[in-house]
């Protein structure tokens, strides 16, 4: 793996780690250990690795994961938080939203197959975000949780609710956002947010058994079939309001500061 070609592996980029293995981009969050969380500095460095990722056609499949115990935990509330207290207008934390929208409808428009690799608790924005990707393996051991409404706060974080929906239909996303009930790596497969399930020790073999073929194929055709299903699945989406979320986020926070 080589992590120091071309402009995708910048050493600017401190939140995440950015490896290339041939056509292959493997994609880190968390490299030094720190909190599970979806903080600005994570949000920045996955935004502008896929609008770089525009002029590296090469790049033809990303996977997605973390080095860390989890792989997210969620958004970082405590940034939140601050943003508030530093700005009470919103203005701040309503940018902070707007990344995390931005980010996912990059995530979901790249021309690169994304691949999610879970482990550990996948919790609130850490689920949202691997909504986003087109295929997604977990551990058996995976545990997801959508706590937004039990700790008074929208599930509005990056335009996942249309995405979530779209993906495990909207009876079932209802229930666990209302409950906020924790549900293992068989639910989560059998909703179809998970594609596939595996050992731990044995998730790189599952990402590998998709990456290998991948590889394989025509890149003009893996592109255009990823964009029209992409336009098939946001067809469902035609009253999405994922713009309006960083101001309902902010607006509540705000009011329960």
């Amino acid at each position: 793996m080589n992590e120091t070609a071309g402009t995708l592996t910048s050493s600017s980029r401190k939140a995440i780690r950015v490896e290339e293995d041939g056509p292959v981009l493997h994609v880190r969050l968390n490299p030094w250990g720190q909190e599970d969380t979806l903080d600005s500095a994570v949000l920045d460095d996955l935004r502008h690795l896929l609008d770089d990722l525009h002029d590296r056609p090469d790049v033809r499949i990303l996977t997605l994961s973390s080095m860390g115990k989890d792989f997210c935990l969620g958004a970082d509330r405590n940034e939140y938080q601050a943003a508030l207290t530093a700005d009470p207008t919103g203005s701040a934390l309503r940018r902070i939203a707007d990344k995390a929208q931005r980010l996912c409808q990059a995530l979901e428009n790249t021309h690169a197959v994304t691949i999610a690799r879970l482990h550990g608790r996948v919790v609130g924005a850490g689920l949202a975000l691997a909504s986003f990707c087109d295929l997604r393996v977990g551990a058996d051991t995976c545990r997801f949780r959508m706590p937004e409404v039990g700790i008074g706060l929208p599930p509005a974080w990056g335009g996942a609710m249309g995405r979530l929906v779209s993906e495990a239909g909207a009876a079932r996303i209802r229930e666990l956002m209302l409950t906020c009930d924790v549900f293992d790596a068989d639910t989560a497969h059998r909703l179809g947010l998970l594609h596939r399930t595996a050992p731990l020790d044995r998730l790189d073999e599952a990402v590998n058994a998709w990456t290998r073929p991948l590889a394989r194929r025509s890149p003009e055709a893996l592109v255009l079939t990823k964009r029209m299903l992409a336009g098939y699945a946001r067809a469902d989406r035609t009253a999405d309001t994922s713009l309006l979320d960083s101001h309902l986020l902010t607006a509540h926070v705000g009011q329960h500061r």
